[in-house]
């Protein structure tokens, strides 16, 4: 066994002491298991906290990397669970084929990706990441390795969906992916005013397929809440203009890469207030509907490699909630206030609506999911406790593929469906075997 280093999540906060190994193939992962140590599994890194970072054992999945078959009538994709989305996009888009849901990254893998059951900007429409998984090899704390699905091993399956890792080691899936006529997005900028603006936009693009919103969460009074709502459809052929035509599936684009840590507290009130400031007026300059590619749209953090590094060397943490629909208005208010009262805004402010959505411990219900980035430091820490309490006030609960600092007692005031999964991974002998530093800190 390896000696310790120290891993954290992509948030760089915290950061935790573990060994990390990556085996190869099923033995590898079953003999790693036979040790009785406690692991977790690791795909690409995208989570913010530490729900990869195992204690003491966190085991890699790079070397599962293959894909293994293509159904072109159907969509259905088999493969392992550390192949990136990026990868399938790179093999699949040229030929027509694009995930049915993704993150804000396509740097995740596959098997972080049913782990977390991550949701996108057409959650509204579509649903989650699982939504579309047919079926996956789970691998369990004897080894064995078993196909789940809806039909087969269907108890384990929903809990797997959004269960961050904790019932098993994801070692292959079957996936669908959408067909789409070109790598253009056709792309509609509406500048919301307020925040009330911006939810009736949102309410209104909900037969679109896509849409998401930039939010200034410093912006107080009669422009609290101010927007610019992105509304998105895949375009055809047919929408393609002599300018995008020589490149059907998007340019190619160069990425850059932040080179060094920026120095503490660069990221503060007054430039995140001017930043926005900037951004508000190029979305009003920029409204009405144009083709970007969909690196522009899905991805545009991916485009700058490390990006992570802008919030310094202590790191940041990332805030994502969910509020019930009847509360997202009302919650959404107080949290936006609080924010700006505190002065500490977030660079990065996204604003969704997700549609209904019944699972065993998958994120997302139906209303608004707010998403926020702060530098890590006694007073963001101090503002994201308060935040907590919000949340807790109107209902809603908090994504674990973000936390990184939550206690167990708020996790498990947000959401019944705590006790059930402990209860599951108790009776199963699941919570020895598999154990993360968030699943130690959350009590799970």
């Amino acid at each position: 066994m390896p000696a310790p280093v120290t891993l954290s999540g992509w948030g760089r906060f915290p950061r935790q002491p573990t060994r990390l190994v990556a085996p190869r193939g099923d033995e590898g992962f079953a003999g790693l298991l036979a040790a009785g140590e406690g692991l977790i599994a690791r795909g690409h890194g995208r989570a913010y906290g530490d729900a990869a970072v195992g204690r003491p054992v966190t085991a890699a999945t790079r070397h599962l990397d293959r894909m293994i078959a293509f159904d072109p009538a159907t969509g259905q994709l088999v493969a392992e669970a550390g192949v990136t989305l990026a990868e399938v996009i790179a093999a699949f888009l040229p030929r027509g084929w694009f995930p049915s849901v993704t993150p804000g990254t396509r740097f995740v893998t596959l098997g972080g990706a049913i782990a977390a059951d991550v949701h996108g900007k057409n959650h509204h429409r579509d649903g989650s990441f699982g939504a579309f998984v047919d079926w996956l090899d789970l691998m369990g704390p004897d080894g064995t390795v078993r196909r789940c699905s809806r039909g087969e091993n269907a108890d384990l399956f929903g809990w797997t969906l959004g269960g961050m890792g904790l019932t098993g080691i994801i070692l292959r899936a079957a996936i669908r992916l959408r067909p789409v006529e070109t790598g253009w997005i056709r792309q509609e900028t509406r500048p919301a005013a307020d925040l009330d603006a911006a939810i009736a936009l949102m309410e209104e693009a909900r037969p679109a397929t896509y849409s998401v919103a930039w939010i200034d969460c410093l912006s107080q009074g009669a422009a609290l809440g101010r927007s610019l709502v992105l509304i998105g459809e895949h375009a055809t052929g047919a929408e393609l203009t002599p300018r995008e035509r020589p490149h059907p599936w998007g340019p190619a684009r160069r990425s850059r890469t932040v080179p060094f840590d920026a120095p503490p507290g660069l990221l503060n009130g007054w430039t995140v207030g001017a930043f926005n400031a900037l951004y508000w007026r190029n979305g009003l300059r920029a409204q009405g509907t144009r083709l970007v590619d969909w690196e522009s749209y899905f991805y545009p953090l991916d485009a700058i490699l490390g990006w992570n590094r802008i919030y310094g060397p202590r790191g940041f943490a990332q805030y994502q909630c969910v509020l019930p629909l009847a509360e997202s208005a009302r919650g959404l208010r107080r949290l936006i206030g609080a924010i700006g009262a505190a002065g500490a805004g977030s660079f990065l402010s996204v604003l969704k609506r997700l549609g209904a959505q019944e699972s065993r411990f998958s994120f997302p219900m139906e209303g608004y999911t707010l998403a926020l980035d702060f530098p890590v430091g006694r007073r963001s820490l101090a503002l994201m406790e308060r935040l907590d309490r919000i949340v807790l006030d109107h209902g809603g609960r908090f994504y674990l593929a973000k936390d990184a600092r939550m206690g167990a007692a708020t996790l498990a005031a947000s959401d019944p469906r705590v006790a059930h999964f402990t209860a599951m991974r108790a009776g199963a002998g699941l919570a020895a075997a598999f154990r993360s530093a968030q699943s130690e800190r959350l009590d799970l």
